[in-house]
């Protein structure tokens, strides 16, 4: 019999503990890699919009930024600068399929620490840059830890977490984005007036939160399921209970109470069960279609919003609409803030209200906001001319409506539900597909977005508001509930759902006895 998806209270049953603060303090410091990411996101627009910057590495870029009178839209088209940006997702792609191994043969600690170690490279390299080429090779160091840590911190915080606060928990990761985000705006704010070398300033700060990730990485125990799926992995009966004994100690402290043997045998049913299958990526493919599916189109979807091509270049956005580069990176800061404010609103609610009734308020707040700056812009806003006092205040007033629905929506959704609807043996390799797919349009929009802009113009608002859209329907009708669920029985739920069930095999009759047995516990 297919297992009914639990209530809360019957989830209960086998994942009590409490909130402890060793599991405050490791997801604290996991999500430093989040604060990272979102530094990096944050800081390239602003160093870009810097005179001092594009004087030494794009002096062509700076006289016809100050020389544009054709089309405001096009002032910083330059595919050399957007690769400076982007060159850090496709480093991020490569880095998470090695990543996938790493995390699943060595645990997801020393992915974590693998992280924080190329992101201290990349901050040296992009710190002491005088030419283009260490500014990009920086930037793929970078790139690198991303995709080790996109991969690793949001496994490690769903498998940390209690059923009943695994979304508040996980979306810590996301919070984290924020943040860095923030940090890197108000940053540079204030280096933008240092001459000449406040961009090199900006850049070298990174170095703070990528020491922060790798030496607090260093106190942190591996998460249970990893420890039992690689102690059964060794083959070594001695080396296995050995892991059995560590990851039991490991699961008292993490729950805080003296008896976690119900929800470490399921643990270890599912650790089994992973050991049966010789290749993650083709039992992937082959038992969790619906995952996958679900998976691919959240990150392809989480990036079609327009949030990052706002995000990463909010102070040129700013600037195009005929701000100056102070109040640009001004407003940019205020934006920032407000997306922090509404990361914390979706920790609060994800485990009360759920995922799904998030991404669909989300859906409808972003489609509202981005028809009405397109209309906007596309009625008031001509080539050459600055926007009126009006207009330009109900630009930024759009923007901050749109910022905080995708922040409690479909920004922290897009690392939550991937990183919980796999079992473990396919985890890894899901987590590795999220986070490929994510950098794979992140780098396509980061590169596209400014040449998007100048042949689109206004146009480029409704295009998002289209995906928006398509979006919304689809988290409506093949999107199930996930919430309150203990991480390994969340893949039960595609079986109950009247779409995904039809392309799922059959369960095998060992398959159909231990999710009976975790049922009744």
């Amino acid at each position: 019999m297919v297992m009914a998806a639990l209530s809360m209270d019957e989830a209960g049953r086998y994942d009590q503990g409490r909130l402890t603060l060793h599991v405050v303090w490791t997801a604290v410091v996991a999500a430093f890699g989040g604060l990272m990411f979102g530094y990096d996101i944050g800081i390239s627009g602003g160093v870009t919009a810097m005179d001092d910057f594009l004087t030494l590495f794009f002096p062509r870029l700076l006289r016809r930024k100050n020389q544009a009178h054709e089309s405001d839209y096009c002032k910083f088209d330059d595919h050399t600068l957007q690769l400076f940006t982007s060159s850090l997702y496709l480093a991020a792609m490569a880095a998470t399929l090695v990543a996938a191994h790493v995390t699943r043969k060595q645990g997801r600690v020393r992915s974590i620490l693998l992280a924080g170690a190329f992101f201290i490279l990349g901050v040296i390299f992009n710190f002491a840059s005088v030419h283009v080429a260490m500014l990009i090779v920086g930037r793929m160091l970078l790139g690198l830890g991303v995709g080790f840590a996109n991969q690793a911190v949001p496994l490690y915080l769903s498998e940390v977490a209690p059923a009943r606060w695994r979304g508040a928990m996980n979306i810590g990761f996301q919070l984290s984005v924020t943040i860095g985000i923030l940090v890197a705006n108000l940053v540079n704010y204030f280096t933008q007036n240092i001459h000449p070398w406040g961009w090199r300033l900006s850049l070298g700060l990174a170095g703070i939160p990528a020491t922060v990730i790798f030496l607090a990485g260093l106190t942190l125990s591996d998460t249970p399921n990893s420890i039992l799926e690689r102690g059964l992995a060794s083959g070594d009966g001695d080396v296995a209970d050995a892991a059995e004994k560590q990851a039991y100690e490991v699961l008292c402290k993490i729950r805080g109470i003296p008896d976690v043997r119900a929800e470490l045998h399921a643990m270890k049913q599912a650790s089994q069960a992973s050991q049966a299958v010789q290749s993650p990526w083709r039992a992937m493919w082959k038992k969790n279609k619906p995952q996958l599916a679900v998976t691919v189109a959240l990150q392809v979807f989480q990036q079609l919003t327009g949030i990052n091509a706002i995000m990463f270049y909010a102070p040129v956005l700013f600037q195009t609409v005929g701000f100056k580069s102070d109040a640009a990176l001004y407003s940019a800061a205020i934006t920032g803030g407000i997306k922090v404010l509404s990361t914390l609103v979706s920790v609060a609610l994800v485990d009360r209200l759920g995922r799904r009734k998030l991404l669909l308020e989300g859906s409808v707040q972003m489609l509202v906001a981005q028809v009405a700056i397109g209309v906007l812009l596309g009625t008031s806003l001509k080539a050459g001319q600055e926007p009126s006092g009006v207009v330009a205040i109900w630009i930024i007033v759009l923007t901050c409506v749109f910022v905080p629905g995708f922040a409690w929506s479909w920004g922290p959704m897009g690392w939550l539900i991937p990183s919980e609807i796999f079992p473990l043996e396919s985890r890894p390799a899901g987590q590795s597909v999220a986070v490929l797919v994510n950098m794979l349009f992140t780098f396509l929009i980061a590169q596209a977005f400014l040449s998007m802009l100048c042949a689109m113009r206004f146009a480029i608002y409704f295009f998002f508001a289209a995906w928006v859209l398509v979006m919304g329907i689809a988290a409506f009708f093949l999107l199930p509930e996930t919430k309150g669920l203990p991480i390994e029985d969340v893949d039960s739920v595609w079986r109950n759902h009247r779409v995904w069930r039809t392309l799922l095999p059959p369960l095998t009759e060992a398959e159909a006895r231990q999710q009976h047995m975790r049922q009744i516990m």
